[in-house]
């Protein structure tokens, strides 16, 4: 039995799981109190503080920190890297710390991960970060050499939900082809060609269908006179792309459910964008399925709004004629980390080396 910490930084908390192989154990949310955050400059200060909370937190539970076999962190915003399960070193812990690719919480996983790890003598990794990037090279091409496309997606859940389905179907993940389509805050939708990930919807920065946070794919020529509209300064236009687009651009609200409601009491704004948004995912989907040229085992769906059944039945009738639709509703990243750790613990795969 290979027992492990799973430690899952975010900007106000810090999600905890305790697991004996893939069974969770115990789960906690470590709530950082806005007041307690601001006493930080950088994320990175944070680290000593936040390990301390999960030391104390670990001992108030009775849990020995010894008894951990692996430690886990979820992957922060390092380099572009290949989808796998890392090994927590040196290169990797200073990019962690530099944020090459920005500053988030999520970048203080792999470096919590080494430090209680290193303490009690076991190996620490990070599986799966935002920014894994397995594109084909002629999925980077844009129609302006200064702007290629960037892989930066909900890569931990894609991956794990396609594993997951490999696994039930009885192949491997490396034998089938798949489109995955993660919906939550943002919207990502990737194509997944014998187990690796060549193109994808980046789901941050300004591709595929907008979503409850996210603005999505925009014309060009209109972002273009936004920008230099002289109304808006450019943290406003971000905010706008990242943050109060989508459904909050719209109505005011980045829930699903109350888009719902809202649609349910005959408000025809909130039907006109439920009715968008589900036409942009098919026109995603369809698109991932010609980079597959076709030649798709099964389309799955993921991630919160996927508890939506009467969506997910509206969305699987428009790309039922692509493949059969499987849904998976919600995300479950604590077990995604487990399960990465558990296959090079297992011996199923190597650990990756990070450069």
């Amino acid at each position: 039995m290979i027992k492990s910490l799973i430690i899952n930084p975010g900007s106000t908390s810090t999600k905890l799981g305790i697991f004996e192989d893939e069974t969770l154990t115990m789960e906690e949310t470590l709530r950082h109190p806005t007041e307690e955050i601001a006493k930080y400059d950088h994320i990175i200060d944070q680290l000593g503080w936040r390990k301390e909370l999960i030391l104390n937190f670990l001992k108030s539970a009775d849990q020995d920190v010894k008894s951990f076999n692996v430690i886990v962190g979820r992957g922060g915003l390092v380099k572009p890297i290949p989808g796998g399960t890392y090994a927590v070193n040196d290169a990797l812990i200073k990019d962690l710390k530099a944020g090459v690719q920005g500053e988030h919480a999520s970048n203080l996983g792999g470096l919590l991960a080494k430090e209680i790890a290193d303490e009690i003598g076991v190996p620490s990794y990070i599986v799966d970060p935002v920014v894994v990037d397995e594109l084909c090279e002629e999925a980077r091409v844009t129609g302006l050499p200064q702007i290629p496309r960037v892989s930066i997606f909900h890569a931990l859940n894609q991956k794990a939900v396609a594993r997951r389905y490999a696994k039930e179907i009885g192949k491997k993940y490396e034998d089938i082809n798949l489109v995955v389509v993660h919906l939550g805050g943002g919207v990502s939708v990737g194509a997944h060609k014998n187990g690796q990930i060549i193109d994808v919807f980046n789901a941050l920065d300004g591709d595929g269908a907008m979503s409850p946070e996210r603005a999505g794919g925009l014309p060009t020529g209109g972002l273009i006179r936004l920008c230099f509209s002289g109304e808006y300064s450019e943290a406003e236009v971000r905010k706008m792309a990242v943050g109060k687009g989508g459904f909050n651009a719209w109505l005011g609200t980045n829930d699903m459910r109350e888009v719902v409601k809202m649609r349910d009491e005959g408000d025809e704004k909130a039907k006109l964008v439920i009715d968008a948004f589900i036409f942009q995912l098919a026109k995603n989907i369809g698109s991932m399925a010609a980079v597959l040229d076709g030649k798709v085992d099964q389309i799955i769906i993921t991630g919160g709004i996927a508890y939506n059944a009467p969506i997910m039945e509206r969305l699987s009738a428009k790309v039922k004629f692509i493949a059969p639709v499987t849904v998976y509703p919600g995300e479950d990243e604590l077990l995604a980390l487990a399960q990465g750790a558990l296959r090079v613990m297992n011996g199923e795969e190597q650990a990756k080396i990070y450069e």
